[in-house]
């Protein structure tokens, strides 16, 4: 008997009206209830036509694809062949990824941008005031996003690329500033940190900033003193800061969160900017590195100043939670596809990293108010077992239904959904 390889179905065609994204319409209805559609149109530039798209019209189809999986301009054409989706969701009309490309290109060059992102602050805002919390803790850190095209600039890793800095939160993960930077730009970072501060609403505040070396300046820290927020920021080991750990005479045993003995040790000593007119502490680990070289000492060394009144090791602790943050880069560079750059134009890749931001802003918003259940997964999680059903769209005696063939259990989660939009668009 000749084993069968091919299971036993035939492939045919159907103009029935079916979308494997059915979650997706749902999504669209947060992106209204929450305000997104309505500041997009009141603050966007008009289109420079009477025939041309309005600014939602290209902006929508975009969340939908980097929600959905998708990650190029060229993924939009799956939303555009998804006829369901789009009478769902009212996307009547959608331009081709090459005339989204153009636009892109006109955004990142004019008004915009700045538009744009004052549509992500306005949204960041509005989330902010509804979340009980009062306190909240920082964390900024640079990334790296590798591109070969011909405007990236070389990163201090050798490679091309582009040098984005984000600022988040560590009590609702929402990118709350950010600076989308060439990939040997270091500075920007004090607008960072002031955006951070504008957008929090009134009555709340940020106690705790644990920060990249590339904060360690002067200007930085006299504005967290100014702001009465406590600090945690990794300090360059240059010649002064050297001259200082020399003088450190008593090192301990370094213990981790479980109080294990490590095979690193730490110390601490008084540090003062010469432009500063206080003293803040620097606690610092000292190891010995596991191979030897020419160029390296003794021991290698991490620094940190902070202001804290912990002990020096609830001190490395606290900022070591600053890893957090490398989670929210990953889920905004892999989960929403900003790991990788559209053009070669600054202005327009700049543009597109914002649309990433209020991407991922807007799923960490819906699973903090819409669906809390979900807090800790994935967008790649919630794409499996939520955006991607399977669903068919019927037109009967004026209206339009969506048949989704789910339990029980997931249809009640689907209803429930749509009314939380409601009570949220309240």
């Amino acid at each position: 008997m000749i084993k069968q390889n091919i299971l036993s179905f035939k492939l045919s065609r159907t103009k029935d009206e079916i979308t494997a994204r059915s979650g997706l319409a749902l999504y669209s209805e947060f992106l209204r209830a929450f305000g997104i559609k309505g500041l997009v149109e009141k603050f966007m530039p008009p289109s420079g036509s009477n025939r041309g798209y309005p600014a939602y019209c290209y902006i929508e189809p975009i969340l939908l694809m980097l929600t959905g999986g998708g990650k190029t301009i060229e993924d939009l054409r799956e939303i555009h062949n998804d006829t369901a989706l789009r009478k769902l969701t009212g996307m009547e009309k959608m331009p081709s990824p090459s005339t989204v490309g153009d636009w892109l290109r006109r955004q990142g060059n004019s008004e915009g941008l700045q538009a744009l992102k004052k549509v992500i602050d306005i949204t960041t805002k509005k989330a902010l005031s509804k979340d009980k919390r009062k306190e909240y803790t920082l964390y900024s850190d640079p990334t790296i996003i590798e591109s070969e095209k011909y405007d990236a600039k070389r990163t201090y890793r050798g490679t091309k690329g582009y040098r984005p800095i984000i600022a988040t939160l560590d009590e609702i993960p929402l990118i709350i500033s950010h600076s989308f930077r060439q990939g040997n730009e270091t500075g920007q970072v004090i607008e960072v940190i002031k955006k951070a501060y504008e957008l929090l609403p009134e009555g709340k505040k940020i106690s705790l900033a644990c920060l990249d070396s590339e904060f360690y300046n002067t200007e930085v820290i006299e504005y967290l003193r100014e702001k009465d927020t406590k600090f945690c920021i990794v300090v360059d080991k240059t010649s002064s800061v050297r001259d200082l750990i020399k003088r450190i005479k008593h090192w301990e045993p370094f213990k981790d969160r479980d109080g294990i003995q490590t095979e690193k040790q730490i110390g601490e000593t008084v540090h003062t900017m010469n432009r500063l007119g206080f003293s803040f502490r620097l606690v610092v680990l000292r190891w010995k590195p596991k191979q030897r070289d020419l160029f390296s000492g003794e021991y290698c060394y991490h620094c940190i100043a902070t202001d804290l009144e912990y002990s020096a090791e609830e001190v490395v602790h606290r900022y070591n939670e600053r890893a957090n943050i490398e989670l929210e880069i990953r889920e905004l560079k892999n989960g929403f596809g900003m790991d990788w750059i559209p053009t070669g134009d600054y202005g327009a890749n700049s543009f597109w990293f914002s649309l990433g931001v209020l991407a991922y802003n807007s799923f960490v918003i819906q699973k903090t108010f819409i669906f809390p259940q979900f807090q800790d997964k994935t967008v790649k999680t919630l794409r499996w077992i939520f955006y991607e059903v399977a669903g068919k769209v019927v037109e009967h005696a004026r209206k339009l239904y969506l048949k989704i063939n789910v339990e029980i259990n997931k249809f009640i989660l689907y209803s429930e959904f749509r009314r939380r939009c409601v009570r949220l668009s309240a």
